[in-house]
Parts: C-alpha cells; sequence; structure tokens
C-alpha cells in the first residue's frame, strides 16, 4: 500500500460515459494510469490518449507536471498532444473554410499549452502558419486567430525569433498600417511586432523600417484603450532597442521619421500632444496595464539624460568654457570687458562668484563630478536662456545680499541637478509591474527642464524663508528634496499645478508637518503614557488581525506570472468563513465583486500550512532567473508552503494586497504580523485611541511619576458623624 502521501483522488471525464472516481499513485507511471483509465471504457490504443484539467486552461498533464494535481481535481481523457496537433495541422490544411476555421479557433486555444505547443512546433506548425499569413488570403476571425495562435506559440520560447521571414513582417506591418483594420487583428499585430522588437536585435531593424511615427500616432487616437496600450507598448520597446546614437538624433519632421529614431521624436510635440490629450485626459480611466506602459516611456524618455549626466566636463574644450561665458554674459548683460587680461581675470573671477560656482578661478570643475555632469550646465543655459528674467534676478538677487546670506546659484543648480536624477531615477531601466507615471511629464516639450526651472525657483525661496547661511546649504537640500516629493506625491496634472502645490509647500508648513510627526512621537514617550499604550496594544493587534482575515475571507484576484503580451490571466483565492481552509481557481477575467466558493475547485486545509516565505525564499522566485533580478517582482512575491512538499505561489498586485495577505497568513498560524502595513495601522490606531482616551487631560501636564501619598492626619476629628 503507497504512502497516503502519494494518492490524489480525481474524478476522470469522457464524453457519453460516466465519470470514473479513481485513486491515482504519483510513484506510477502517467501511460499506465491513462491504460487503465481507457480500459475503463473498453477505448483502445492508450497510446494516442492524454489526460487533461476539465476547467480553467485544460493544461494537458504531464510527468512534469502531475505533482500539481489536487485531491477532488475534475480530468479529463482526450487525444494525445501529438495527435491533436497532427489533426489540427491537416485540418487547418484543408480546402473547407468552415473547418479550417473551426481549427483556427481550437488552434489559438491550445497553444497556450506548452506541452501542446512542443509538438505543433515539431510539426513545423510555425511555418505553416506564417504562410498562411504571408499568403494574404485570410481576413476577420480566420487571420485574428491565426495570429493569436502564433504569438502564444512564439511566445513559449521554443523557436528563435531570427527564424521570421521578412515578408511575414511586412504582412504584419502592413495590418498596422492599413486605415481600417479588425481590432483583433490589429491587436496581435502590435504585439507581435513588439515581440520581434524585443526579442531579435535583427527583427528590430526590419520592423523600425516598416513603421513610422505617423501611423503609430492614429492608433493612439482611437477610442479602444487597449489598442492605445498596444501601440505605447510598441513604441517603448522600439525606443528601449535603439541604438545610443539613434536616440540622441534631432530631427525636423517627426511624423515621417522611422521609428530607428523613435527616441528623438518622442520630444516632439504633436506626439505628446497626442498621448495626453487622448490617452492621458481621455474619457476612460486609465487601466493599469497602460499606467505601466506610460511609466515605461516617461522612464525611458528621462534615460535619454543619462548621457549627460554622466559626461564630465573638458576643462580645456573651449566650445564647453563657452557656455559658461554666455551663463555670465546673460546675468551681467555683457557690461565692457576691460582691456587689460589681469584686469579681464579679475572681473571674472568676481562674476563667477557671484554666479555662485564652487571655483571662481576656473567654475568648469564644479562640473567634472558625474552625477550631474554635463546636464546640469545644460539646465543652467535653458533656464538663462529660456527663462532669462528669472535666470537675471535669482544671481542678481543673491549678488545683492549680504555674503553669509546669499544662495550660490552654480551651487544649488548643480546639486539640485543631481538631486532631480535620484528622484525621477534617471539611467535606471523601468520596473515591472510600476504603474507610477507623473501626467505633467507629458504636458511640456521640454518637461524635465522645465521642472528644473520651477525647482530651482523653488529653492531660491526656501533658502530666503530660511535665512541660510553657506553652513546651512545641506539643511536647505533636505527641505527642498522633501518639499519636491510631497508634491509629486500629489500627481499634478501640469507644472502648473506643481508650482500651486509648492506653494503650499513653503518652509514654514514643511516645519509644521516636521513638528506634527514629531509631536504626536514625542507625546507618547512618558512612562504613564507608555504603560497606556501597552495596555492598549493587545486590543488594537487583535483588531488588526480581524480586519486581515476578513479581507481574506473576502478573497482577492492574483495575476498569473507570465508575458504581459498575452492576454491577462488571472487566479483568485479566499479564506473560508471558519478559517479552516483556502479556496482558489483560476479565472478567464478579472473579477467584479465577490468570487463564489463553488468556482473555487482548488482548497489547501489551513491546519497542513507548514510556513509562508517570501521575496527570493518562494519557489517561483527561485525557479524563474529572469523574475530573480526584478526587485519589484520580488517585493511582491510571497508562497504557501504545506504537507507535504506542496506550495501556492502567489503574485500581489500592489504592496497593499501583499501586506494584508502576508499578515493574514500569519495570523492563521499564531504567528506576528510583521509587515510595514501592520505597523502604520498599529501607530496609528494607537495614536488616536489614546487621543480620545486623553482627552479629557487636554493642556494638562502628565507627571512622570504618580503623585506621592500624603501622610496619614494625626485626629479623625474632621470627620462628618451621621448619627
Amino acid at each position: 500500500m503507497p504512502p497516503h502521501s502519494d494518492i490524489v483522488k480525481v474524478a476522470i471525464e469522457w464524453p457519453g460515459a460516466n465519470a470514473q472516481l479513481i485513486e491515482i499513485d504519483q510513484k506510477k507511471p502517467l501511460s499506465s494510469i491513462i491504460r487503465e483509465v481507457c480500459d475503463g471504457w473498453s477505448l483502445s490504443g492508450s497510446e494516442q490518449f492524454a489526460l487533461r484539467y476539465a476547467d480553467g486552461p485544460q493544461l494537458y498533464i504531464t510527468e512534469q507536471s502531475r505533482s500539481e494535481m489536487k485531491n477532488g481535481t475534475i480530468l479529463r481523457l482526450a487525444i494525445s498532444p501529438a495527435r491533436a496537433a497532427r489533426q489540427l495541422l491537416d485540418r487547418i490544411q484543408s480546402h473547407g473554410i468552415d473547418a479550417r476555421l473551426e481549427a483556427l479557433k481550437e488552434l489559438a486555444k491550445l497553444s497556450a499549452d506548452p506541452t501542446f505547443a512542443t509538438e505543433f512546433i515539431n510539426m513545423e506548425g510555425i511555418g505553416t502558419l506564417a504562410r498562411l499569413v504571408e499568403s494574404g488570403t485570410h481576413f476577420g476571425e480566420m487571420l485574428a486567430f491565426t495570429l493569436t495562435a502564433f504569438l502564444e506559440l512564439m511566445d513559449h520560447g521554443i523557436v528563435s525569433w531570427d527564424l521570421i521571414s521578412l515578408s511575414f513582417i511586412k504582412q504584419i506591418a502592413g495590418y498596422v498600417n492599413q486605415p481600417m483594420v479588425d481590432v483583433s487583428i490589429l491587436q496581435r499585430s502590435l504585439a507581435i511586432l513588439e515581440s520581434m522588437v524585443l526579442n531579435s536585435h535583427s527583427l528590430y531593424h526590419r520592423v523600425a523600417q516598416d513603421i513610422t511615427v505617423g501611423q503609430l500616432i492614429g492608433h493612439l487616437q482611437v477610442s479602444n484603450q487597449e489598442i492605445q496600450t498596444y501601440a505605447i507598448a510598441l513604441i517603448n520597446a522600439l525606443f528601449l532597442k535603439a541604438p545610443e546614437d539613434r536616440r540622441q538624433e534631432e530631427h525636423n519632421n517627426p511624423l515621417d521619421q522611422r521609428l530607428t529614431e523613435m527616441a528623438s521624436t518622442l520630444a516632439q510635440k504633436h506626439l505628446r500632444s497626442i498621448i495626453l490629450n487622448h490617452v492621458i485626459r481621455g474619457n476612460r480611466p486609465i487601466k493599469a496595464e497602460m499606467a505601466h506602459q506610460l511609466y515605461v516611456l516617461q522612464v525611458l524618455t528621462f534615460n535619454l539624460l543619462e548621457e549627460r549626466m554622466m559626461t564630465k566636463m573638458d576643462p580645456s574644450d573651449q566650445a564647453q568654457r563657452d557656455i559658461i561665458f554666455e551663463l555670465r554674459r546673460i546675468a551681467f548683460d555683457g557690461e565692457n570687458d576691460p582691456s587689460g587680461m589681469e584686469k579681464r581675470k579679475a572681473i571674472y573671477t568676481k562674476d563667477y562668484k557671484m554666479l555662485g560656482f564652487t571655483n571662481h578661478v576656473n567654475p568648469a570643475m564644479d562640473f567634472t563630478q558625474t552625477p550631474p555632469g554635463m546636464l546640469a550646465l545644460d539646465n543652467m543655459l535653458y533656464l538663462a536662456k529660456l527663462h532669462q528674467d528669472t535666470y537675471i534676478r535669482i544671481v542678481l538677487e543673491n549678488s545683492s545680499r549680504e555674503d553669509k546670506h546669499e544662495c550660490p546659484f552654480g551651487r544649488c543648480a548643480i546639486e539640485l541637478t543631481r538631486m532631480l536624477c535620484e528622484i525621477l531615477q534617471v539611467g535606471e531601466l523601468p520596473n515591472e509591474g510600476c504603474n507610477d507615471y507623473h501626467p505633467m511629464f507629458f504636458t511640456h516639450d521640454r518637461a524635465w527642464e522645465e521642472f528644473f526651472c520651477v525647482c530651482i525657483q523653488l529653492l531660491n525661496k526656501t533658502w530666503k524663508e530660511m535665512r541660510a547661511t553657506a553652513e546651512d546649504f545641506n539643511k536647505v537640500m533636505q527641505v527642498v528634496r522633501e518639499q519636491i516629493t510631497r508634491a509629486l506625491a500629489m500627481k499634478p496634472s501640469s507644472l502648473d499645478h506643481l508650482k500651486g502645490k509648492l506653494r503650499g509647500l513653503s518652509y514654514s508648513e514643511i516645519l509644521r508637518l516636521r513638528q506634527s510627526e514629531r509631536m504626536s512621537q514625542d507625546d507618547f514617550q512618558s512612562p504613564p503614557i507608555i504603560e497606556l499604550r501597552e495596555r492598549i496594544q493587545p486590543e488594537i493587534l487583535e483588531l488588526i488581525k480581524q480586519q486581515r482575515l476578513n479581507h481574506l475571507c473576502e478573497g482577492s484576484c492574483f495575476r498569473k506570472l507570465g508575458n504581459r503580451r498575452r492576454q491577462e490571466k488571472f487566479w483568485f483565492c479566499r479564506l473560508s468563513l471558519n478559517h479552516k481552509v483556502l479556496h482558489y481557481g483560476d479565472l478567464d477575467e478579472s473579477p467584479q465583486g465577490e468570487v463564489p466558493l463553488e468556482l473555487l475547485t482548488d482548497k489547501i486545509s489551513v491546519s497542513d500550512i507548514k510556513s509562508v516565505v517570501t521575496g527570493k525564499d518562494c519557489p517561483h522566485m527561485k525557479e524563474k532567473s529572469a523574475l530573480k533580478q526584478n526587485k519589484e517582482v520580488l517585493e511582491l512575491a510571497f508562497s504557501i508552503l504545506y504537507d507535504p512538499d506542496e506550495n501556492l505561489n502567489f503574485v500581489a498586485p500592489n504592496k497593499y494586497e501583499y501586506c494584508i495577505w502576508t499578515d493574514g497568513l500569519c495570523a492563521l498560524l499564531g504567528r506576528e504580523m510583521g509587515s510595514d502595513l501592520t505597523r502604520s495601522d498599529l501607530d496609528t490606531l494607537i495614536s488616536m485611541e489614546m487621543k480620545l482616551r486623553l482627552l479629557d487631560l487636554e493642556n494638562i501636564a502628565i507627571p512622570e511619576a504618580p503623585p506621592p501619598v500624603p501622610k496619614e492626619p494625626s485626629t479623625y476629628n474632621f470627620t462628618y458623624n451621621y448619627g
């Protein structure tokens, strides 16, 4: 008798017959199990059959995946992957239109299965689908199913994208360039082009030759947000793979430029305004995938600054030195230079000191540190040229102050540029799953430079408000960083809105916020308050625990790890009301509202759970080397380890859900809830509860120790006699 842990009880269906309820011995070969099942229905040729899941994606069960079967799983006896692949390939090449359509429809569904995909590809199925597309004779649903199957098969990574023919690329590009094409065909065509660009260097050049910015702009003006998302995803892919020399080029006719020059074109007004008006300010809420693509576009656009940020100034380069001369000339209005060399040097040294450079003799040396390198000088020149009045006002205003209170413009501009690069993470690749885009950066052709101009004025204003001296430089920069980060967190929709937010975050307001935060901490440091806090804490922790468990009972939807270019696949998990069982199962789409337990076919007993692991300790993070390097995914990953050596893997949709679920699972296991959210909730709720309890003691100083007990009176004659 095999051990209990090796036995899985399942139901197996076959059309027109009663289901078989059998016990599968996991140590027994799968072929033997299939043979026994076939014998039960008197079916010959068991080697022509296989087992598939009856629900969800209906994947084939293999020797590698059989361990994922759970008790109570419903399976279906089906023809083997090789036989199914051969039949579909024959039907696809048949002359009957209806038969071919049904075959392509079924193929589009089966292609997501890696076992079937391997068999189909081994039969030269990819080439057959490519020839169907190249022929140009398929339209409508038939073409949509063909492209879907092709993309699903290629996304398994079994076949190299480099094998794709030039005629196939031209045909797909033609669908994108057609003014009136079916939405499903356009979606898949854009997705295929994106995959080509991301997976093959040679295909990047071929795609970029066939697609222009003007052709993609039309797809950004449609009302279908999915089409817009695929179009921006293709722009991002081409932008990401563009050679460095192409990214920095300037062009005068952006709509006619090939996508090899996409990076330079992105700064052009027409494309930016289309994205702003038809996507960001459209009539539809921005979905998560669109927000991610806008975030990627923002990051890639700012990364164009990396080269200048990491370029040191060459003090011997006359062209670069001329920029510093130009800054001096604009600030001091081209005063007549003295004729003598010594006098001229003395005047220059004085002017450079007034401009706020650290090195008064040779200010070029101030730009030899990276970051920010030459990017700081670019920002200063932009301010001087495009906002000349502001530039002159800042310089002259500070040069007329007392020496100890003057704000050194040059030093401030260099340090501010470095700070902005850190805040906006210039030079870093986009994070998978991050949606943190800022609409205001899409409202101006020179958003970075304008952002700098707003911030340098803020710095000058804060310097005056703080009555700072040179010794206070670092303190001022800390305040300015806090002002900027607080304002950005409010997601201003334009640069004017940003200015309004920053006006509300004056130095006095920052002090008030800091003092408020500090007082809320200091108020609770006296011994009586600490004792009261310790008494309240267990009640609050129990309240937080119940909130976490209630959330688990409502359940959450999780996205399956996979290729972003594929259609989103989801699964749902929730805790039973008696807190004894976790129910989970696959879903076709993200649910709206609560998912009934009846639809969740799999379950885990809480009593079987051994532990909860997070981050790089999760099995699915160890298995996928690419994901291990993705900090964003690692921070949202957690797994349940349960008997007998099984695991259920999660990637939370956001940090909030991650904290809720890890806390809830730890609470179920009787362990401490240690997430950042728990600490934050605990502090907030305890603070609120203590303020309510201490309301009657407002403005009354609470002593450090209880008052002393007075001595007993010498007599008690003062007592009343009521007799």
